[in-house]
């Protein structure tokens, strides 16, 4: 995932999460001199921050007319940038729809993996899972343990297009646990994931599918649970 650094990484990250999060609205123009002023920056550094904007299609610059945001439909939604920016501050469509994603590939990439998984592999899930046991109620750790998990399970299956997707799961995985693992209690989600691995290494494609299934319906219950305390708070 991009690590954007200095006055044109900072640039670039508070602009974004504006766009992303609606601060800035499809249509509206990006005045340069105010941006220059609020963020203390010079011209070149607001042009190569508005460069990569536009790379990821959050913004249109042209002579005359400006700087301007693009619609969401313009936006390269699976950009890393965009993904961890929308994961930020998740609403429910966000969520709704990386659920979506991750439950067509991931149950797929579990019964790939229970056919294709080296030795390595099956070691990299069980330390990954060990990580999520040792680490009680540090939440941090159980996020990072969870990401490990998952990118184990995804390079298990041995298809380079489908590792690719890490950055999808890992911005789902992120924006989940960070919300439901900001409470003081959460439920132990070791033996969901462990029964995941026994079904791989046992080379149970179907098992291993299933058990994908009802990881994620738990991920979704947690997810809910959460949105029903926002709401009554």
């Amino acid at each position: 995932m991009t690590t954007l650094r200095g006055l044109h990484g900072q640039t670039v990250e508070t602009l974004g999460t504006r766009i992303v999060h609606g601060h800035y609205a499809p249509g509206r123009s990006l005045p340069p001199e105010e941006l220059e002023q609020e963020f203390g920056i010079s011209k070149t550094v607001l042009r190569e921050a508005l460069r990569v904007l536009a790379a990821k299609g959050l913004v249109d610059s042209r002579q005359k007319r400006g700087t301007i945001v693009r619609p969401r439909q313009d936006w390269k939604l699976l950009d890393a940038d965009l993904l961890r920016w929308q994961g930020g501050e998740p609403d429910t469509a966000f969520l709704e729809n990386l659920a979506e994603v991750r439950g067509i590939v991931e149950p797929a990439g579990a019964r790939l993996a229970a056919s294709r998984r080296t030795s390595a592999d099956l070691e990299a899930m069980r330390t990954a899972l060990q990580a999520m046991g040792d680490a009680g109620s540090d939440a941090r750790a159980v996020v990072e343990a969870d990401l490990a998990f998952h990118r184990a399970l995804l390079d298990s299956a041995h298809n380079e297009l489908l590792s690719r997707m890490e950055v999808v799961i890992e911005a789902g995985l992120r924006a989940r646990d960070q919300l439901v693992h900001q409470g003081e209690h959460w439920p132990d989600s070791v033996p969901t994931h462990q029964a995941v691995l026994d079904a791989i290494e046992a080379g149970d494609g179907t098992a291993a599918a299933t058990a994908v299934d009802t990881l994620l319906e738990q991920a979704s219950v947690d997810i809910r649970k959460v949105n029903r305390g926002r709401h009554r708070s």
